[in-house]
């Protein structure tokens, strides 16, 4: 007896003893405890730079990723006649360009969009230095700056391609969240193609949505990818806090890319303009309707006086309230845009961006139960999807 008292001391105390070990072991970083843990890092010319690092994903070197990119990301401050703002932005290339949000350097808040009156940009090394508004585009919110660039060490970040982001990579944003300059934060893609809204009563479309710690302060920034490429720009949260909730968006880099080189040319940017609004398609509502599809933009609304009433596209007319969701219904059915199946929510939004203004597209169309087609110059995008 006594021994088998003594066998079962000893096995009670390495159960302790393995339970104790067992906290700080690689095994963990498997769980979906989502608490953040500190990554050191070389040290660099500057203050000491803060590392949040959430959940990251094997094979994810959020160290690595942080160290290539970091010394590209800069602090953005704009001055406004009342009051200032903060954000994040990157270093694009050896010419001085810096890349952020649009709304980092605008002011919206009396109703009236407002450029800032200054604009400084802080270096991971302390410099700070004026920078200049080269341009900015509402409709995607993005601004390009430019900095006199002698006797700065600047380190561009290198742009990526967002074509082939999957649900589950992970991504890395690096920024200022409330101020706190250089931290990063690690997470996954959670879902692609999203919209967001943008300066404009436009939406964003193919914004990439994140896990990856977003707050105020980080808009601007950039969400990177495992080789430390741009993949979009960090710009919103959705949030009932007021703080990150874990859903977070970024304007993806495809976008960014042909906005920067609109901006370059005369500092503003162009967009195609169709003058619709729509509803997509799926089968049951198609054949609730008695529709010979099932798929396709059920038009709701045609702009009075835009390109798709001057080519004799028509709207609905009636409601229908079907399976939750309510719709209207009685309109044109847009099937394809130059042989492009309209399928998807955002599919004839981002089949027309690919356009430019005067492009002529040839639309297929379901009208009064007949399939025809229609030939459509694409006007200029205004502000506002009411205006003609």
């Amino acid at each position: 007896m006594k021994r088998l008292a003594a066998l079962a001391a000893l096995l009670l105390c390495l159960a302790l003893l393995g339970g104790c070990g067992s906290g700080g072991s690689e095994g963990d970083s498997a769980s979906s405890d989502s608490s953040n843990t500190s990554v050191s890092r070389e040290p660099e010319p500057g203050p000491t730079p803060q590392v949040a690092v959430e959940t990251s994903s094997p094979g994810f070197d959020a160290t690595g990723v942080y160290r290539e990119a970091a010394p590209g990301v800069v602090t953005i401050r704009s001055v406004f006649s009342e009051g200032a703002a903060e954000g994040s932005g990157f270093v694009l290339d050896q010419e001085g360009e810096i890349v952020t949000n649009a709304h980092v350097v605008t002011d919206e808040s009396t109703g009236e969009r407002k450029t800032a009156k200054n604009v400084y940009v802080e270096f991971p090394d302390r410099n700070v230095v004026p920078a200049e508004i080269v341009g900015f585009d509402p409709f995607v919110d993005v601004a390009l700056l430019k900095i006199a660039p002698a006797g700065l060490p600047l380190h561009p970040l290198e742009l990526g391609d967002d074509a082939d982001l999957r649900v589950g990579q992970p991504v890395a944003a690096i920024g200022s969240p409330f101020g706190e300059q250089q931290s990063l934060s690690v997470g996954v893609v959670s879902a692609t193609d999203r919209s967001v809204k943008s300066l404009t009563q436009f939406e964003i479309f193919g914004a990439i949505q994140t896990d990856a710690s977003i707050n105020p302060g980080n808009s601007g920034g950039p969400l990177l990818d495992a080789g430390a490429r741009v993949v979009g720009i960090n710009q919103q949260i959705e949030t009932n806090s007021g703080a990150n909730d874990g859903v977070g968006f970024a304007v993806p880099v495809s976008a960014i890319k042909r906005s920067i080189a609109q901006l370059r040319e005369d500092g503003t940017a162009e967009y195609a303009y169709m003058g619709v609004s729509s509803q997509a398609l799926y089968p049951q509502l198609a054949r609730k309707l008695g529709l010979d599809t099932t798929f396709g933009g059920l038009i709701s609304e045609v702009v009075s006086g835009g390109p798709a009433e001057q080519a004799g596209l028509e709207g609905s007319d009636e409601k229908l309230r079907f399976q939750a969701g309510q719709y209207r219904t009685g309109g044109d059915v847009i099937l394809q845009i130059d042989g492009q199946d309209v399928v998807e929510e955002n599919d004839l939004a981002r089949i027309i961006a690919a356009h430019k203004p005067g492009d002529r597209v040839s639309l297929t169309v379901l009208h009064d139960d007949q399939r025809e087609k229609v030939e459509l110059t694409l006007g200029e995008r205004p502000d506002s999807p009411s205006s003609g």
